[in-house]
């Protein structure tokens, strides 16, 4: 299984609000010319943000804001608020054949190592704050 696209707009959405908020209006159709997608598409994104308490949209042409502080949005949390996995990483063969000697005991000798990775994945994720992205975007703009 891959992690949909919908948690890298996410993160890309909430850098174009930082970025450009004190000085535009910050509407789904400007995200939408930065991030290269259909308005529609970011409208969706800001509303799974919203309902996990980090950004505002004001009705109409309003703009969007970051309400919550940078440092305490982790890459996890945007993960999880955007839904961006449908079950787990990794999505096992549906029948494995309980008469072979692998088949029948291949979940008892793979199941903890996957389980094991995703964990790893997603710590990983908790370590990295959208306050960290915004200070490596800002050493790359020129």
């Amino acid at each position: 299984m891959k992690i949909t696209s919908r948690f890298t707009v996410a993160v890309h959405t909430l850098l174009v609000i930082y970025n450009f908020s004190a000085t535009k209006k910050v509407t789904s159709d400007f995200i939408a010319a930065s991030v290269q997608v259909n308005p529609v598409v970011i409208r969706r994104t800001l509303l799974s943000l919203k309902a996990a308490g980090m950004v505002d949209v004001k009705a109409g042409s309003g703009g969007a804001s970051i309400v919550k502080d940078l440092g305490d949005i982790t890459l996890y949390d945007v993960y999880k608020a955007m839904n961006s996995m449908d079950g787990d990483m990794f999505h096992f063969h549906e029948n494995p054949n309980p008469a072979c000697p692998v088949g029948r005991n291949i979940h008892a000798v793979l199941d903890a190592h996957l389980a094991d990775a995703q964990a790893a994945m997603e710590n990983e994720l908790k370590k990295v704050t959208l306050l960290d992205l915004t200070k490596d975007l800002a050493s790359k703009i020129d």
